[in-house]
């Protein structure tokens, strides 16, 4: 096992709670500066009903988290944020929480936005089959637009 297999076996997912709101307030702006979600929002992230909140801890650190909300009324799930850390980008760590987050919202349809200059994300959600649906303008707080994707499960 080489050193790049070594620390990605020791990441382990599990969810995340109230407990790790310090954490993730931490990630959240250092993987979104001026975007990252306020203290009320990364509150309501870890204690509502109906959301999955999954985190990725290396050694007893957060690296990565996904968010997803179930909305069963539209047999939907809306991931709403992942976050990984940048030392831990383009390593795989992001798809192991888009994958899991889908299996866990368990829905037949998943949706997420993204930015439109965010070209990893895009060819990440493409290569796992991810389609734009929509096209929102002004949609973040710099005035960047967004990109709707969704994706239909089996």
């Amino acid at each position: 096992m080489n050193a790049e297999e070594g620390w990605q076996a020791r990441v382990a997912l599990s969810p995340a709670t109230w407990r790790d709101w310090r954490s993730v307030m931490v990630l959240e702006k250092l993987c979104f500066g001026r975007d990252a979600w306020s203290a009320l929002d990364v509150a309501a992230a870890l204690t509502f009903p109906a959301t999955v909140r999954l985190k990725a801890d290396l050694d007893d650190e957060m690296i990565g988290l996904v968010v997803g909300d179930i909305r069963r009324h539209k047999q939907e799930g809306w991931i709403a944020t992942i976050a990984v850390h940048p030392t831990y980008r383009r390593r795989g760590l992001g798809r192991r929480l888009l994958r899991a987050c889908e299996q866990a919202l368990g829905m037949p349809l998943i949706k997420l936005t993204l930015r439109v200059s965010n070209l990893a994300a895009l060819n990440l959600y493409k290569q796992e089959g991810y389609q734009q649906a929509q096209f929102w303008r002004g949609y973040y707080a710099s005035g960047e637009d967004a990109l709707v994707m969704e994706k239909r499960l089996n």
